[in-house]
């Protein structure tokens, strides 16, 4: 191994740079955006090197590609080992016994593979000629970056983790039980029809495919072959992991290879509840079901996920909500006994949430990470203490990747103004190192923003965390004009996240905006009280909140009262249509992206009806009380008042908020002569994911706001 090691050093060579003309931009400009490299992946191989991945997009081309590098822990010495691939992902490593480690992923190589060998002879595809080139398979790269090709499985698979020992591979793949329309009707083979028996027939941003993503289990062989595969959820119309956004985080392995233990949602009523639990299979040798799969969550009525083994195989801990129907309640830290057979909170009392959680090497605490005062922040608890230390400072957001030895961490750091880079963290005195520059060469040469935190009294007497971003070259002296944020979820703290859509960095340089982004009453990083103001009063505190923080930039002299925007994207969406009809001129402009606007049509068509009965109290019929807080704070209701020019921005796909809500919206508009525009896009769904299709959407944008806000 160390010899490896040591012919790797002497080969490896500087990641290649943008061209000299990006480089020479001193602004973010939408286009600038879609060429920064986004960080995935990260993997400790060991205590002195990573593995990550670096996707880039090509504007020209709408799509993008992927590069697998090898990067030491101790200098800055790098090396690409596969090079733009059409994707990877789930990257980690593994290796039978002392032989030196492999790099398994999930892949789909370039148009032309060069340097793979595939476990079967002749090209990439089996005998029914399916092409597994265009779908991910499983793939294993030596540290010298030579690959092999070991799934062949039609329709590819998805979420992988090689067992501990890497005797097995655990992935979901998508198992076909519901029968199509053509299939009940064989004798209509062009009907283009569904018939829908109950809800979930979409979600998100897509219909129900007839398909349940299912866990299945392998052998992997020391030749890289693959032994038969074992469904561990047989003929059961269950998702794992849940979706929409589940991932591999809801499965895991022991320590001893030979049990897993995954997250499924097994209710009749799947829209209007939360109920998922953890179920835990042993297996054979072969990676086959052995005995009955038992539940270790029965009983726990809410959120139950994200199962991760100590190290020394005692304890299983989890994420769980405790209240049921609650999609963003607590998110708590549980211990089971494997032995005992019991379980525990091991954040019991903690005031704030508990997410990614990581056992560190000794099994004897759990590192986390929390969001705190618009960032987020790790902390750790061991198991016989009862309060979380924080472990890291500074407004970033920080998330942990492994721990290493000598109190070190890798980790991933980003800022509103930066996007994430690895870092390693000394867990003593709580300084840090950065390891990956993968945007550095576009960085060198720009003009960035300022970011200053302001506290604004609420109409209640309660403070609000804001953050002000402050456009490059900031002179107090002038007159600048004003945007105030509005944020979604709608409880998603704004904190030191770098978005390609909501970025502060591109809105302040791109159009020397001021942006004011208030933390408002439903976010969390501010108590459990602060987070659940939101529920039950959409129209209300929050709303006040907001204009709160607005007025407390208006009073600055270097604001210009005349040229004030208000933004923002789903509940963020909502709020700027509730403002349309009640800001009391304080707005000359305002856009909203895929927001609700009628709050009982936008029940009728939602799919998880659980968000909606938890927050707005269950559908508008349920009882007099709860339609008057449809009536109280559905933005439809104050359409009379609109007069401020209006941005509507939809996608067609967007199955949350369903497209008729930006329609209804521009309809209102338009009838009553408000000066407004509908920007759509048939093939986008709840945000924009296509490069050419994102820089659309901020050319609009900017373009809009240059018009309202000469």
């Amino acid at each position: 191994m160390r010899q490896l090691f040591f012919v790797l050093v002497s080969c490896l060579f500087a990641v290649s740079v943008p061209s000299l003309v990006e480089a020479q931009e001193t602004r973010m400009s939408p286009e600038l955006l879609w060429k920064l490299g986004r960080l995935g992946n990260p993997t400790a191989l060991n205590n002195d090197w990573a593995t990550y991945t670096v996707r880039r997009y090509e504007l020209a081309e709408n799509s993008g590609t992927s590069t697998l590098f090898l990067h030491s822990l101790t200098n800055d010495e790098v090396k690409p080992l596969l090079s733009d691939w059409k994707s990877i992902g789930d990257v980690q490593v593994a290796s039978f016994g002392e032989k030196d480690p492999m790099i398994y992923f999930l892949g789909i190589p370039p148009k032309k593979e060069t340097g793979t060998e595939d476990t079967k002879e002749g090209d990439s595809a089996d005998d029914s000629g399916a092409d597994f080139d265009s779908s991910p398979q499983l793939y294993r790269c030596d540290l010298t970056g030579k690959v092999t090709r070991i799934s062949s499985i039609e329709d590819g698979i998805a979420n992988l983790k090689v067992s501990p020992t890497a005797k097995h591979v655990a992935f979901t793949r998508d198992i076909k039980l519901d029968a199509e329309v053509t299939e009940l009707y064989e004798d209509l083979p062009k009907a283009d029809a569904r018939i829908i028996d109950k809800l979930m027939y979409r979600h998100w941003n897509a219909w129900h495919d007839y398909k349940y993503s299912h866990l299945h289990v392998a052998a992997l062989n020391e030749d890289g072959t693959l032994g038969p595969l074992h469904d561990l959820m047989e003929g059961m119309k269950v998702d794992c992991p849940v979706p929409p956004f589940g991932g591999s985080e809801q499965f895991a392995w022991a320590p001893t290879g030979d049990e897993i233990c995954y997250t499924a949602k097994i209710v009749e009523n799947w829209a209007q509840s939360t109920d998922s639990d953890l179920y835990v299979v042993r297996l054979n040798a072969d990676g086959s079901q052995k005995g009955e799969t038992s539940c270790i969550t029965e009983g726990q009525d809410g959120y139950d996920n994200n199962p991760f083994y100590s190290p020394d195989g005692t304890y299983l801990g989890y994420n769980s909500m405790k209240r049921p129907g609650f999609e963003a309640d607590r998110n708590r830290v549980m211990i089971f006994d494997r032995n005992a057979k019991t379980t525990r909170d091991l954040t019991a009392g903690l005031d704030q949430n508990a997410n990614h959680p990581h056992w560190a090497k000794d099994s004897k605490s759990v590192v986390f990470m929390s969001e705190y005062r618009g960032s987020n922040q790790l902390f750790t608890i061991g198991l016989t203490e009862n309060k979380a230390t924080q472990i890291t400072k500074g407004d970033f957001n920080w998330d942990i990747v492994a721990e290493l030895n000598n109190a070190r961490m890798l980790v991933t750091k980003t800022s509103m103004l930066r996007p994430a880079e690895l870092y390693i963290l000394n867990t003593k005195d709580k300084s840090d190192t950065q390891v990956t520059t993968i945007n550095n060469s576009i960085y060198k040469n720009l003009e960035l923003p300022t970011v200053k935190e302001r506290w604004v009294e609420a109409s209640d007497g309660k403070k609000i965390q804001c953050w002000v971003i402050y456009p490059p070259g900031f002179d107090k002296n002038k007159k600048y004009p004003l945007l105030t944020y509005c944020q979604g979820g709608p409880q998603g703290q704004i904190g030191q996240w770098f978005s390609y859509r909501w970025n502060f960095n591109l809105m302040a340089s791109h159009g020397d905006y001021v942006i004011i982004a208030p933390n408002r009453r439903g976010l969390p990083g501010f108590g459990r009280e602060w987070n659940d103001q939101i529920s039950g009063d959409w129209g209300g505190q929050a709303m006040q909140d907001l204009l709160a923080a607005t007025d407390a930039m208006l009073k600055e002299p270097y604001i210009d009262k005349d040229r004030v925007g208000a933004i923002g994207a789903s509940f963020g969406g909502y709020t700027v249509y509730w403002m349309m009809g009640n800001h009391e001129d304080r707005f000359a402009t305002m856009i909203a992206h895929c927001g609700v606007f009628n709050l009982e049509s936008m029940y009728g068509s939602t799919e998880e009806l659980f968000f909606v009965d938890w927050d707005l109290g269950g559908p508008y019929w349920k009882s007099p009380e709860v339609q008057d807080k449809y009536t109280q704070f559905s933005p439809h209701r104050f359409v009379k008042n609109w007069e401020t020019p209006l941005l509507v921005i939809h996608g067609e796909k967007d199955f949350r908020v369903p497209i008729t809500q930006g329609m209804e919206a521009f309809t209102a508009a338009q009838t009553q002569g408000v000066d407004s525009r509908f920007l759509y896009f048939p093939e986008e769904g709840h945000w924009v994911m296509s490069p050419q299709n994102g820089v659309l959407w901020h050319r609009v944008f900017f373009d809009w706001l240059g018009r309202e806000l000469k």
